[in-house]
């Protein structure tokens, strides 16, 4: 670059045989047209500004696979996951050893508690017990046969029943607990001829709980009979006892 400036200022410069006019008078020549006017370099100008950014390159190939790494690190346990499905029921195994025979256990306490018993004669008093003073069967004694009232001995269940001849008058009969009528029987006599009236109940019984019959209501109703051909009867017997 300097040295091209100093070749512009040698063209600038006025020869010899130009200085003078046939006068003696000194005449200034313009300068070469297209020459620089300055004998001096200009200043360099700053750095101009950056250009705006290119596009974008296309993408480069795929390169190689590169070697597995070291495994890492095992992390923290996660939440237990929620119950799968019932799978299907596998196939029955063979069957086990037989285990060793058990110890003898305590023989099993049978609980008793029945009577059946029958009437001998008439009866004429109402709303008191009938005493059934023919005894076919009370082993165990649960049974009082001289105020007719049967005594708990075994809490449990009892089934009760009786079976009355009628003759010459109505029967009005009820069964009754801790001296209330749990169930009633009424009999209408025919005239010349003999009935027959029966009932029976479950009951749960608690130790000392009595049960009897009795005739009931207003009026002779109390037509029970019983002769060596024709009895009155009254019946029963623990059916389970309380486990508890």
């Amino acid at each position: 670059m300097l040295l091209l400036q100093t070749l512009l200022l040698l063209l600038v410069l006025p020869s010899h045989g130009q200085d003078t006019t046939a006068e003696g008078t000194e005449v200034l020549l313009p300068p070469p047209k297209g020459a620089c006017t300055g004998w001096m370099a200009g200043i360099p100008g700053h750095p101009g500004h950056n250009g705006t950014p290119g596009r974008d390159g296309r993408d480069g190939a795929s390169g190689e696979k590169g070697e597995k790494g070291d495994p890492g690190l095992v992390g923290p346990k996660g939440d237990t996951g929620e119950i799968g499905v019932t799978g299907a029921e596998g196939p029955r195994g063979f069957p086990g050893n037989p285990g060793r025979k058990g110890e003898p256990g305590e023989g099993a306490y049978v609980y008793r508690s029945a009577f059946s018993v029958g009437l001998e004669n008439r009866v004429t008093v109402p709303n008191v017990p009938i005493r059934f003073t023919k005894i076919f069967y009370n082993q165990q004694n649960h049974y009082d046969g001289t105020t007719g009232k049967f005594h708990c001995n075994i809490p449990g269940l009892y089934y009760f029943s009786y079976h009355i001849t009628v003759y010459m008058k109505d029967v009005k009969v009820s069964l009754f607990k801790k001296d209330k009528a749990v169930l009633f029987t009424y009999d209408q006599y025919q005239d010349k001829n003999v009935d027959q009236a029966s009932g029976s109940v479950l009951l749960h019984l608690e130790v000392g709980d009595q049960v009897w019959l009795q005739v009931y209501g207003e009026g002779d109703h109390s037509g029970l009979y019983a002769d060596n051909v024709n009895d009155s009867t009254f019946t029963g017997f623990l059916l389970y006892h309380d486990t508890n």
